[in-house]
């Protein structure tokens, strides 16, 4: 029986690798905002439409209860509030006040910034290459998860 080789490389390492440095240094920028980038996130949805918390939650990729103190947390710091839906009384509408509207504006700033600082360490070649690869896996291949027994938790975000 022929012995079977090790992966080339080790893809999954290197991809969390890389989103664990890239989010830690988004962090650190946006405390100077005193936003984190969760925060940033949901701000920066709620402010493209009238969406629900649940909504909200999912282009986040928030759980429900990650959501709640999320929101608790926005609202405690005059960010955004919940409003009740027109057409579903039972829905809350999350609206992000001026001071919101504000770290979102400066939080643009900040991640694009860094994003550019990422991609700008990198030969010019290989910029685009990077995203566009990393698209089209996400819109294609790893577009959703696999069917598994076992629970798959996405890493924690601090």
């Amino acid at each position: 029986m022929a012995a079977v080789s090790a992966p080339p490389v080790d893809l999954i390492f290197l991809l969390s690798r890389a989103a664990h440095a890239l989010q830690t240094e988004m962090t650190a920028a946006l405390e100077q905002i005193n936003a984190t980038p969760r925060a940033y996130c949901v701000l920066g949805n709620a402010r493209k439409g009238e969406y629900t918390q649940k909504e909200l939650a999912d282009l986040c990729a928030l759980d429900k209860t990650t959501m709640v103190v999320t929101m608790d947390a926005l609202e405690k710091d005059g960010l955004a509030e919940r409003r009740s839906s027109p057409t579903d009384r039972r829905a809350r509408i999350i609206a992000v006040t001026p001071a919101g509207e504000e770290v979102v504006e400066r939080g643009e700033q900040i991640v694009s910034a860094l994003y550019a600082d990422v991609l700008g360490s990198l030969p010019e070649d290989q910029r685009e290459a990077l995203v566009g690869a990393l698209q089209t896996l996400m819109n294609g291949r790893l577009a959703e998860p696999a069917e598994c027994s076992a629970t798959v938790r996405r890493p924690r975000s601090s």
